[in-house]
């Protein structure tokens, strides 16, 4: 060997040199002695043909020769390094940057152009790809195959792929070719041509050794080595032994390869990559169904998401609406405390100081009474509410039509009313009139209506009663006769915690009366109730979807099992060509994460269509995406892609090249 694997080696010291070399396979419970006690060596420069019958041992020897297997005793060194002693990676080196197979059935990529196939091997030196495809082509060219480039192992004959097999096995500028049977599946003239260009590489320094079953194929070497039922039964020269420096270590190799770093790991990935858009390509159906459970389950994670947070912030305006983020703060210590109405502690400068609160959206002072209702000939019961101008915004009231006082009102003592909904259908339905700008009887005094609420649903269910709203200062002095109020209605700010605001209003107003002559109803209860329900629920929801992603990631882990052991002629060419452990790893794993990457693309462009059609088609709720959950789902799809695929590309960054060749044939 040149200066690549010889390093170290005494002069004179064989390339290849077997001691007592064993290979024993287990069959069952039987024994199988394949190989027994070999003794060989070979120098280097040297075209030797190992014959014998099929059975012989002569494929298993050439296996060991080309470190895809290793014996089971003895020693096997090569300048000099003894194999056993070499690590998985180490020998891939040694199948990349010295060995060159050419093999009976060919075994190209059929995914592989001729040009792809050629470059394999300089992709795992690292060559640059510039580099890699000008020396590919050249090779090609100078088999005489520069014409079929771009064409796939299934357009060219046996002839052609064989050529393409030898330009492969001189990509790394190969010291030592293994040719087995390289004439057994071509024609007389394609095999005398094959035979003619591994006399010209040995012409040029390189060790040939052909492995045949054909004694006129073996005549065409030096030396023939017989082998029967794995032992050596003749070895014989038929030509002079080749001069100690038949092939000098050229000057300017094609093994410029980068050393290891960043480029090379790029490269490497690029590589990954190419190979695993080829593969989901070359098999649509099975990657589609791969993807469909990834799909239903990105798809239905940012759906649910979007549903819960549409949800909740529709279930939040509902809530405002019915005023539920309120606190009502009463005279006494609690409902039905007799001293209650004797207590007037509660003023309207309590209210006023409430609403210069931090923690305080609005304030409304608020008296009520009970009184008649009157326009024309229709009389009804009503409730009177005297409130201030932020008394609707505090209940989340939204108007039907006319308006709201304002705080001139107020501060006037205006007699102007809105009325709700259910005063309206009672006194002007029948009789047809337009209610704004009506002038209705409040008990004995006149008021004008200025607006019409909508119907609102109340925080414990629907009220059937006619309500009035007035400004508390028209109630107190025009209709009541007393400034003392019955309650202080507050709206808390959405941010702020109602319980946090509950005990801040309780100093607050402690601190100005002296004592604690009040009570609290805080209604935000209602509203954490729901929002609970409503969390839990799409924590439900998500957690069934989330079931679906793990059944999705089994899926992808079960496809990609399957496809190791359809592509187990792949991965044996691949390290057979030098490809490491971790680079069939990578492609493996690149390859199932880039399934969950596109299922988790399409997933969420399938939530997002959901969310487009189900606006389309005209329904008020709106699904709120949010974007932490498609990330996240993003991340999610490539997670499930690295822990689901790493099992099936362990499995195959394992594999003996050796039983992979071995059952590609089969």
């Amino acid at each position: 060997m040149d200066h690549k694997a010889a390093s170290g080696a005494p002069a004179g010291t064989p390339l290849i040199a077997l001691d007592d070399v064993t290979r024993v396979y287990v069959s069952g419970e039987e024994t199988v002695k394949v190989l027994q006690g070999l003794d060989l060596t070979i120098h280097a420069g040297e075209m030797v043909a190992i014959v014998g019958a099929s059975g012989s041992g002569k494929s298993t020897l050439m296996n060991i020769l080309g470190c895809l297997d290793r014996p089971s005793g003895g020693h096997y060194r090569i300048a000099g390094r003894d194999v056993a002693r070499l690590s998985a990676d180490e020998l891939a080196a040694l199948r990349r940057e010295h060995f060159g197979f050419v093999f009976q059935r060919y075994n190209l990529l059929a995914e592989l152009t001729a040009l792809g196939n050629v470059e394999m091997p300089a992709i795992y030196a690292g060559l640059a790809a510039g580099a890699r495809r000008t020396r590919a082509a050249a090779l090609l060219g100078r088999l005489g195959m520069g014409t079929r480039l771009g064409h796939r192992p299934g357009q060219l004959s046996g002839g052609q792929q064989q050529r393409v097999s030898i330009a492969r096995a001189l990509m790394n500028d190969a010291d030592v070719i293994l040719a087995d049977e390289p004439t057994g599946a071509l024609d007389r003239q394609s095999g005398e041509e094959v035979l003619k260009i591994l006399g010209e590489l040995n012409a040029e320094g390189r060790t040939v050794i052909i492995v045949t079953h054909d004694m006129n194929v073996a005549a065409r070497a030096r030396r023939i080595i017989e082998i029967d039922d794995g032992r050596i039964v003749d070895d014989r020269r038929t030509g002079p032994a080749p001069a100690p420096t038949a092939r000098t270590a050229p000057a300017a190799k094609a093994r410029t390869a980068s050393p290891p770093g960043w480029r090379h790991a790029l490269g490497q990935f690029g590589e990954a990559f190419r190979m695993a858009l080829r593969s989901m390509n070359a098999h649509r159906l099975r990657t589609g169904l791969t993807m469909l459970g990834i799909v239903i389950g990105i798809a239905s994670v940012v759906c649910v998401v979007a549903l819960g947070e549409g949800s909740r912030q529709k279930v939040l305006a509902n809530i405002s609406g019915l005023g539920t983020n309120t606190i009502e703060i009463f005279a006494g210590k609690d409902f039905g405390d007799t001293r209650s109405g004797r207590i007037t502690s509660l003023v309207v400068a309590d209210a006023d100081q409430l609403s210069r609160q931090p923690y305080v959206a609005a304030a409304t002072p608020t008296v009520s009474t009970q009184s008649t209702v009157r326009f024309g000939a229709k009389e009804a019961n009503a409730l009177v509410n005297g409130v201030s101008e932020q008394y609707f915004a505090a209940k989340g009231t939204r108007l039907a039509r006319g308006r709201f006082f304002d705080a001139s009102s107020v501060a006037a003592r205006a007699l102007d009313v809105v009325i709700d909904e259910n005063t309206r259908k009672a006194l002007f339905d029948e009789v047809g009139v337009e209610p704004i700008g009506a002038v209705v009887l409040v008990g004995s005094v006149p008021a004008r209506v200025i607006g019409v609420i909508q119907a609102q649903q109340g925080g414990f269910g629907s009220s059937q009663n006619l309500s009035l709203y007035l400004p508390y200062t028209a109630v107190q002095t025009r209709i009541l006769g007393s400034n003392s109020l019955r309650s202080i209605t507050l709206k808390i700010q959405d941010e702020v915690d109602s319980a946090y605001a509950e005990q801040a209003v309780t100093r607050f107003l402690t601190q100005r009366h002296g004592n604690k002559d009040f009570f609290i109803i805080n209604t935000d209860d209602i509203r954490r109730t729901i929002t609970s329900t409503t969390q839990t629920m799409t924590v439900l929801i998500a957690a069934i979807a989330v079931i679906s992603l793990v059944v999705g990631g089994i899926g992808v882990m079960n496809i990609m099992l399957v496809s190791v052991s359809e592509r187990v002629g792949e991965i044996g060419v691949r390290m057979a060509v030098g490809a490491r452990r971790s680079n069939i790893l990578q492609q493996f794993l690149t390859e199932a994460v880039m399934v969950c990457l596109l299922g988790g693309a399409t997933g969420i462009a399938l939530a997002l269509a959901f969310g487009a059609a189900f606006t389309l088609a005209g329904s008020n709720f709106t699904l709120v995406y949010s974007t932490t959950s498609i990330v996240g789902s993003f991340a999610c799809s490539s997670l499930i892609g690295i822990a689901f695929g790493y099992l099936p590309a362990r499995n195959a960054s394992r594999l003996d090249p050796v039983a992979a060749l071995t059952n590609s044939r089969q």
